[in-house]
């Protein structure tokens, strides 16, 4: 009976053991299970069996897509980027509503896609895009957006003070007005202004001055130094103007400021000074205004030189003077048309200095023109050789009222009223 006993607690101990490692739990032999049983010691190749390692989840790329998908009336001018926060972009392929592909650039860690060509208005865009996730799974996503569709644009153009465009390149004089002109109307002037920039070298302070609702002029507080250049940009395409105005395109120009030119012409003497870089190197004797105020044919008329800061506008030689283009009749008693040589013009209602020889007896003692500084003729020539648009010609100690900003006078506003001129102070 012992034995039996024995063999029949040998068999149930070794049962137990086997249902417990069938059953995946592994105990010492000191150990007990939930029985109370005693349970002997796993065999040694699985106690030291590792557990199976979990498959690996893929997941696609995570994708930003600005603008956002189906987005409406987006400014072309805006961003458009695709990045990938998580993977890497394969490609993208952008495409207009009318099948043209956009080109774009891809960075060389794949995590950045922008296009390189300005997009339109009143189009819509198609992104499609393809990607790997951490993992390398692929994936592909396509969103479309439309761009804002204007009811009106307008271009902005960079001229003188007396309308011609600037040139790229060029050389202007010390006394140079930047005027931004816009062909049409704007409503919303702070944002124009905004999108206006006068960057110089070395760095001078500057302020735009509105003075209708189509052009704004652009001066420094004081003149700038030789050499110094001037870049000048409309980053006006996509910008909202008001009333469903748009920036048609973009606009810049730069030009160089050449030596200091810097003439006096003083009533008080009837002499005009002229200084280059600060040096006085010719002195003209002039005839000026004849002064006083005519009415004729119907039309007030001032004969008087106005004072104030004018700069040199352009030059011809030579020019037809015709005054019947301010309304005064060429058959008047006081009218006029003739060729007129090296003609200096300095304002935009026609006040030059040039040649007359007719005057030469009144140049440096008595004021006979009606408005232009009469010069003899080595000093006209001299003078228009000399000049160039932008240089400062300051009248001093004439009669009537000073210049006004319409006839070139920018220089002879204060600088504290200049700055009122903005719609951004």
């Amino acid at each position: 009976m012992t034995s039996i006993r024995r063999a029949r607690g040998s068999w149930l101990a070794a049962s137990f053991a086997v249902l417990a490692v069938l059953g995946g739990v592994v105990v010492s032999g000191s150990e007990r299970c939930v029985h109370g049983c005693q349970v002997l010691a796993a065999p040694k190749d699985l106690a030291e069996a590792q557990p199976v390692a979990a498959v690996p989840t893929s997941t696609p790329a995570e994708l930003t897509v600005v603008p956002a998908p189906a987005a409406d009336k987006v400014n072309p001018a805006s961003p458009v980027m695709v990045t990938a926060t998580a993977g890497t972009i394969t490609d993208v392929t952008m495409t207009s509503d009318s099948g043209k592909v956009i080109p774009g650039v891809l960075t060389p860690d794949h995590t950045t896609w922008k296009p390189t060509i300005q997009l339109g208005y009143g189009r819509a865009y198609t992104l499609s895009v393809s990607a790997r996730g951490p993992n390398g799974m692929p994936s592909r996503q396509e969103s479309t957006f439309h761009t804002v569709s204007p009811s009106n644009q307008t271009q902005v153009y960079f001229e003188t003070t007396d309308g011609g465009l600037l040139q790229d390149g060029a050389t202007y004089g010390i006394g140079e007005v930047v005027v931004a002109h816009f062909d049409e109307a704007i409503d919303n002037k702070a944002n124009a202004e905004r999108h206006l920039a006068v960057t110089t070298n070395p760095p001078v302070a500057g302020s735009w001055y509105w003075v209708n609702d189509q052009t704004a002029h652009w001066r420094p507080a004081k003149y700038y130094a030789p050499g110094t250049t001037v870049t000048v940009a409309g980053n006006v395409y996509g910008t909202p103007l008001g009333d469903g105005l748009y920036g048609q395109e973009d606009e810049h120009v730069s030009f160089k400021i050449g030596d200091a030119h810097v003439s006096i012409a003083d009533d008080n003497t009837h002499m005009v000074s002229v200084y280059d870089n600060g040096k006085l190197v010719r002195t003209m004797p002039t005839s000026m205004g004849m002064g006083g105020i005519q009415t004729i044919a119907g039309t007030t008329f001032s004969f008087f030189t106005p004072p104030g800061v004018y700069t040199v506008l352009s030059k011809a030689n030579p020019v037809i003077m015709d005054s019947s283009t301010f309304g005064l009749p060429t058959n008047s008693r006081l009218g006029y048309k003739e060729s007129i040589s090296y003609a200096t013009k300095i304002s935009t209602d026609g006040i030059y200095l040039h040649q007359l020889n007719s005057t030469v007896w009144a140049q440096g003692n008595t004021d006979t023109s009606h408005g232009c500084l009469n010069l003899n003729g080595d000093n006209a020539a001299w003078f228009f050789d000399f000049s160039v648009p932008g240089d400062v010609v300051e009248v001093r100690n004439t009669g009537g009222q000073p210049l006004q900003i319409s006839q070139n006078g920018d220089w002879t506003v204060p600088w504290d009223q200049w700055l009122k001129g903005s719609k951004l102070t």
